[in-house]
């Protein structure tokens, strides 16, 4: 279970794990906000989402889940395909 996992790098000292849903890795289908939020919760670890990201909606999806720990996003192929550029990408992220 992948919040056994994040709960046992949190115990290690970590200060946050990725997480990416492979399924949607370079896809550009939409993160999934909901299991990275859930994993910060039930894990009570930071979260960094990757995988699936296409647009600044995404971005501003998984920052409405800062209070639930999601921290951080990885944005690869959006950024590589000009779908937004990084000063957009940090705008909508604060």
């Amino acid at each position: 279970r992948s919040a056994d996992a994040a709960a046992r790098f949190r115990d290690a000292g970590v200060a946050a794990v990725i997480y990416t849903d492979i399924s949607r890795d370079g896809t550009q289908d939409g993160a999934d906000v909901v299991k990275s939020a859930a994993l910060a919760k039930d894990a009570r670890v930071k979260v960094i989402a990757s995988g699936g990201v296409a647009t600044l909606d995404d971005i501003r999806a998984l920052r409405r889940h800062f209070h639930d720990g999601v921290c951080g996003v990885i944005t690869g192929r959006a950024l590589y395909e000009h779908r937004f550029t990084l000063a957009q990408a940090l705008e909508v992220a604060r």
